[in-house]
């Protein structure tokens, strides 16, 4: 997942793997062009991205490879969990309609 700034000029990229157990992590951020070219690569690997610029302000004071701070757990959680849903849908859809 990708948080973004609503001018689009900050970005965050954040990983999350459930086996780990572990919070999800900063593994990419910037301001400028290096936040277009996160939301670029993002767009090409169909990572879903969000627009949230109170989120981008907490997440962009996190240093790349660290645990997202307690304070976006809330709503990093609720947004995994909607995409997470999102893409079980879409599959299923896809299963149904290629049988």
């Amino acid at each position: 997942m990708i948080a973004v700034a609503r001018d689009q000029q900050a970005a965050v990229a954040l990983g999350y793997e459930a086996e780990s157990g572990a919070a999800p992590k900063v593994l990419a951020a910037g301001f400028g062009e290096v936040a277009k070219r996160i939301m670029e690569l993002a767009r090409e690997s169909g990572v879903h991205i969000h627009r949230d610029d109170n989120l981008v302000q907490l997440l962009a004071q996190v240093p790349v490879g660290s645990e997202i701070p307690e304070e976006a757990y809330q709503l990093v959680a609720e947004l995994l969990s909607f995409l997470y849903r999102t893409d079980r849908r879409l599959s299923e859809k896809a299963a149904r309609y290629s049988r």
